[in-house]
């Protein structure tokens, strides 16, 4: 499983850290543009896509691998 991905306000624009990271994996203006983008690394790295808010807080998530709290029912 590998890092989680981040989408983040990042310089008046948008972009996908890997969790952990210092530097981030790629930049978009929008956030939309970096969600694809993000969703894409997930996928391929079978891990969780956060989506923030302009403000920093958590907007949402995804889990492209094993979920830790798969829904119930």
């Amino acid at each position: 499983m590998g890092k989680n991905q981040h989408v983040v306000p990042h310089n008046g624009s948008w972009a996908v850290r890997g969790a952990g990271n210092d530097r981030v994996t790629r930049t978009a203006e929008t956030q939309a543009q970096a969600t694809r983008i993000a969703r894409e690394i997930a996928i391929n790295q079978q891990s969780e896509m956060i989506i923030h808010r302009p403000n920093g807080q958590i907007r949402g998530s995804n889990s492209y691998g094993n979920d830790p709290h798969p829904p119930k029912g």
